[in-house]
């Protein structure tokens, strides 16, 4: 857990802390969620890794920061969409298990999506670029809903998986 203070991996890297609100569900399971950032030093961010439950950003956004008085930076607006999409998986097969994690990965992987998972919430966020088969993505997804082995939702989406879903 961050103590509050700016956390750095590297002298570019920094957290950036995301407020979200928690559903009646308790649903996300926090109302902060920290993304490591690269640091532009105009007081805007590069994410540099995928959210798993702030909304409306993917990886490689740049995003505006807000440092409070401890120095703590805090989100702001999206200044410029990297076209990159979220989405985000609840694993139903095999319990959500690290294998069945780590099998849904690989099968959105040869589709030219990255992302991670993890186990205590049974989940995968994947990173859609937009050179990935995005048509084929939706299918799949589609597919394992309608199969059970996943809930699925999307995060931040941008027009051309907009586009995808129509075609």
């Amino acid at each position: 857990m961050d103590d509050g203070s700016v956390t750095k991996i590297d002298d570019d890297h920094v957290k950036v802390h995301f407020r979200m609100d928690v559903d009646e569900d308790g649903w996300p399971p926090a109302s902060v969620e920290s993304l490591w950032a690269v640091d532009l030093g105009d007081r805007t961010v590069r994410l540099d890794n995928t959210p798993w439950f702030a909304r409306g950003v993917a990886s490689q956004d740049i995003v505006r920061v807000h440092p409070d008085e401890d120095g703590v930076l805090w989100a702001g607006e999206t200044v410029q969409p990297s076209q990159n999409c979220t989405i985000r998986l609840i694993v139903l097969k095999d319990g959500g298990s690290a294998a069945a994690l780590q099998s849904v990965l690989e099968l959105f992987h040869r589709l030219g999506t990255t992302g991670e998972g993890i186990e205590q919430f049974r989940m995968v966020a994947l990173e859609v670029p937009p050179q990935a088969d995005l048509p084929k993505i939706r299918q799949l997804l589609e597919h394992g809903a309608t199969e059970e082995w996943w809930h699925w939702e999307e995060g931040c989406i941008t027009a051309a998986w907009k586009a995808a879903a129509r075609s």
